[in-house]
């Protein structure tokens, strides 16, 4: 199904109503849009709304299967308004957001539905999911200008930390919160504004009345933004993205400086859970 804008699609469609996990795949550019889509469909999203331009095009299989809706991501904070719009329509329903050329990954994830992981994660009585944006990059760039290689994908196997997040009035720790950095973001930081070097995004979550998305990726809920109960560890996954080394090959600033994303810890990435689970990059917590 095809929509003008949000609001028709929030006013006319039933698909809101289900209960399976619903993604929103906001399309920034034409890079990688179909595969973006499958990799989000075979994770088992019952509901995948597609927010692109209308100028851009999908494969009749991809089309057939997601709810495309005229959208423009470019004006400031067009995207936590409109991930707010969709809370606001479908109150208890878990709820995932990416962007295109990234690609979701969790513990097992080949073997199991991304509905099965999050039933688990609600039976630890957790409501939203802590997700590490993992920056991918082609080893390339002469053969891949834009970045962007899905067969010879990179990613950083060493270079993250974390550091204490610090409630903003009374400058103290908060608690079980982080904020982390690594990647081509934490090596090439001198090219990114300092509020865009965090990796971290809380990008699953389950809907409640009155909950709202910032534009820092983080929840008004303090409970939301956190990465673990007070308890034991639990479930984290791995957004694996393009969309840094895009920007940075894309801007006039940064697209001359880099020669390669290349450095002596790239490992070539095998989209695969069980890499990301070896490196440290998300946690299974005590789901087995």
């Amino acid at each position: 199904m095809q929509y003008p804008t949000l609001d028709r699609f929030l006013e006319k469609d039933a698909a809101l109503s289900g209960t399976t996990p619903l993604a929103m795949i906001f399309v920034e550019d034409d890079v990688e849009v179909a595969t973006t889509l499958r990799h989000h469909l075979q994770c088992g999203f019952g509901t995948v709304l597609a927010l692109m331009p209308d100028t851009f095009s999908l494969p009749q299989d991809v089309e057939t299967r997601v709810h495309r809706i005229s959208f423009d991501c470019g004006p400031e904070s067009a995207v936590s308004a409109a991930v707010n719009r969709v809370i606001e329509a479908a109150p208890g329903r878990w709820m995932y957001y990416c962007y295109n050329a990234e690609y979701l990954f969790y513990p097992f994830c080949e073997t199991r539905s991304v509905g099965e992981m999050l039933a688990f994660h609600l039976e630890e009585r957790r409501d939203a999911m802590l997700t590490y944006v993992i920056d991918l990059y082609a080893d390339d760039l002469e053969h891949s200008p834009n970045g962007v290689s899905l067969d010879r994908a990179h990613l950083d196997k060493s270079g993250y930390y974390a550091l204490a997040r610090t409630d903003p009035v009374t400058g103290h720790p908060m608690e079980r919160q982080l904020d982390f950095f690594g990647g081509v973001r934490w090596r090439f930081e001198e090219h990114i504004p300092k509020d865009s070097r965090k990796i971290d995004r809380i990008a699953l979550f389950r809907t409640a009345p009155g909950l709202e998305l910032r534009a820092n990726h983080t929840f008004a809920d303090q409970e939301y933004n956190t990465y673990a109960c007070p308890w034991h560890h639990n479930l984290t996954a791995a957004i694996c993205s393009f969309r840094t080394a895009k920007a940075l090959k894309r801007n006039p600033g940064s697209k001359f400086d880099i020669h390669s994303f290349r450095w002596h810890n790239s490992t070539p990435f095998e989209w695969h859970s069980r890499q990301l689970l070896d490196l440290g990059l998300m946690e299974p917590g005590q789901w087995f």
